[in-house]
C-alpha cells in the first residue's frame, strides 16, 4: 500500500450499484477521498473517514493531492474511464503509474458507441468539455460520425448551430444523456431542426454528418482554397503555402512560429494538420490580428496564439519554436538573426521572400548557412480578350534551412 498509496476509481451514472465489492472496499479504506459533489454523494452510503471536493482551479486539489504522496490512502473519484480525457491522465503528470491503483468504468464514449452501435475505433472523438466548440469544424466531412464529449445542456444546441451555419445542417444528431444510469435518455433530430428541450448536463453527442452543396469543408491536405480565408490580401497563396507547409515538416507536439503572419493561413494549416500540433502568430496589425482570431475559429483551431507587435522584439519571452516561418516582403531589421538564435538544434526555418531586397538578404544567409533557396513562380489561366492566357503571379523565393549543431558558434 505504500507503494500504491493513490487508488482511482472509475464510477459511472449507475454509482455503487456499478462497482464490483473489491473497488467499493478500495474506497472505504481510502483515508482521503476526492471527488466532485455529484461522485462523493454516490458513494456516500459507504461511510467515508474524509472526504474533499475538487477546488477551483483544479489544479489546487492536485498540488494537494501530490502533497499528500505516501502520507495517506487517496482515492480519487473519476467519470468513466479516467485516462479518457479524464482526471487520471491529469495525475500521472505528476505521480508514477507505479504508485497508483486504477479501476476504470466504460468511457462515455465506449457506452455511446454502444448505444449507436458505432465501431469506436471508426469514429472520430472529441471533448468539447471545457473547450471551445469549434473544434468539431475540422473534423466535419460527408459521411463521418463524431461523438462529442459536451460541457453542458446547451452544447448540443449550440453546435447544431454551428453545423448549420457551415452548410451541415442535413446532419443527424443523436444527444445521449446519463449514461449508463436510471434517468438515460436518447433522443435523435436533425441539426437544422434542432429543438430539444430538458437536455441532461451530462450529454454526450453523436454526429452523422451529411452536407449540403455549399457546406464548407476543410480538405486533409495542406494548399487550403484562398477563399476559405478572410483576408485583406495579405496572406500566403494557396500554391506557395502548400509547399510552406511541406518545407516546415510539422512533427507532433511541434510550436510554429509565424511571423508576420498576416491572415493567419500558414499557422492554421500547420494546426489542422495535428491536434497536438501549436502555433503563434506575430502580428503588429490590430485589424490583421482580429482577422487571424477569426479565421482560426473559423478552421476549428481557436487555440492558435495571436500576439502583438513586431518582431524582433515581440520574439522575446516567447517559448522556444520548433519551426520558424517568416513571411512577408520586408527587409529583414534582424528578424532572420533572432529566428535563427531562438531555434533548438534540429529547428526548422522557413522564409519566403517577394521583393528584391528580401531576396538578395535570403541569397546572403544561404551562401553563409546553406539550406535550400527555391524559386517558386505560379502563373494561373485567366480571359485575355476573347481568348485565355496565363497571367503569372509574383514570384517566391524560398529558403528552407535547418539548424545543425556546427551551426551554432
Amino acid at each position: 500500500m505504500a507503494e500504491r498509496w493513490l487508488t482511482i476509481v472509475g464510477i459511472g451514472e449507475d454509482g455503487l450499484d456499478g462497482l464490483p465489492p473489491a473497488t467499493r472496499a478500495l474506497i472505504a479504506d481510502a483515508e482521503i477521498v476526492f471527488g466532485g459533489a455529484r461522485h462523493l454523494a454516490l458513494v456516500e452510503p459507504l461511510g467515508l473517514k474524509e472526504t474533499r471536493r475538487w477546488q477551483s482551479p483544479f489544479e489546487t486539489s492536485i498540488e494537494e493531492i501530490v502533497r499528500l504522496r505516501t502520507r495517506k490512502r487517496v482515492c480519487v473519484l473519476a467519470s468513466g474511464d479516467p485516462f479518457s480525457h479524464g482526471v487520471g491522465a491529469t495525475l500521472a503528470r505528476r505521480i508514477s503509474a507505479r504508485e497508483m491503483h486504477v479501476t476504470p468504468a466504460p468511457s462515455a464514449f465506449s457506452l455511446a458507441a454502444a448505444r449507436m452501435g458505432w465501431a469506436l475505433q471508426e469514429v472520430t472523438t472529441l471533448s468539447l468539455h471545457g473547450h471551445p466548440i469549434a473544434l468539431v469544424l475540422p473534423h466535419l466531412h460527408p459521411g463521418r460520425r463524431i461523438l462529442a464529449l459536451t460541457s453542458d445542456a446547451a452544447a448540443p444546441g449550440e453546435i447544431a448551430r454551428l453545423l448549420t451555419a457551415n452548410g451541415f445542417g442535413p446532419s443527424t444528431l443523436t444527444v445521449l444523456e446519463s449514461l449508463g444510469g436510471p434517468d438515460e435518455a436518447v433522443r435523435e433530430v436533425r441539426a437544422d431542426r434542432y429543438d430539444l428541450e430538458n437536455v441532461s448536463p451530462l450529454n454526450v453527442l453523436a454526429i452523422e454528418t451529411h452536407a449540403e452543396s455549399h457546406a464548407r469543408i476543410l480538405p486533409l491536405t495542406p494548399g487550403l482554397n484562398d477563399d476559405l480565408f478572410e483576408t485583406d490580401g495579405q496572406m500566403t497563396k494557396r500554391e506557395v503555402r502548400a509547399l510552406t507547409l511541406s518545407a516546415l515538416a510539422p512533427l507532433r507536439g511541434q510550436l510554429l512560429w509565424d511571423i508576420g503572419a498576416g491572415s493567419g493561413s500558414v499557422a492554421i494549416e500547420w494546426m489542422l494538420a495535428d491536434p497536438s500540433l501549436t502555433a503563434i502568430a506575430i502580428e503588429p496589425d490590430a485589424a490583421r490580428r482580429a482577422r487571424i482570431a477569426a479565421n482560426a475559429t473559423a478552421f476549428g483551431v481557436p487555440g492558435l496564439d495571436v500576439k502583438a507587435g513586431t518582431a524582433p522584439d515581440a520574439l522575446a519571452g516567447l517559448p522556444s519554436p520548433d519551426a520558424v516561418f517568416i513571411g512577408g516582403g520586408g527587409t529583414d531589421d534582424g528578424v532572420l538573426d533572432a529566428a535563427i538564435k531562438a531555434l533548438p538544434v534540429g529547428g526548422r526555418l522557413v522564409a519566403n521572400a517577394v521583393t528584391l531586397e528580401m531576396e538578395t538578404l535570403l541569397s546572403v544567409v544561404h551562401r553563409e548557412l546553406g539550406g535550400t533557396l527555391t524559386r517558386i513562380a505560379v502563373s494561373r489561366a485567366e480571359p485575355l480578350g476573347s481568348m485565355t492566357g496565363w497571367r503569372p503571379a509574383m514570384p517566391v523565393t524560398q529558403w528552407v534551412w535547418i539548424k545543425r549543431r556546427e551551426t551554432m558558434a
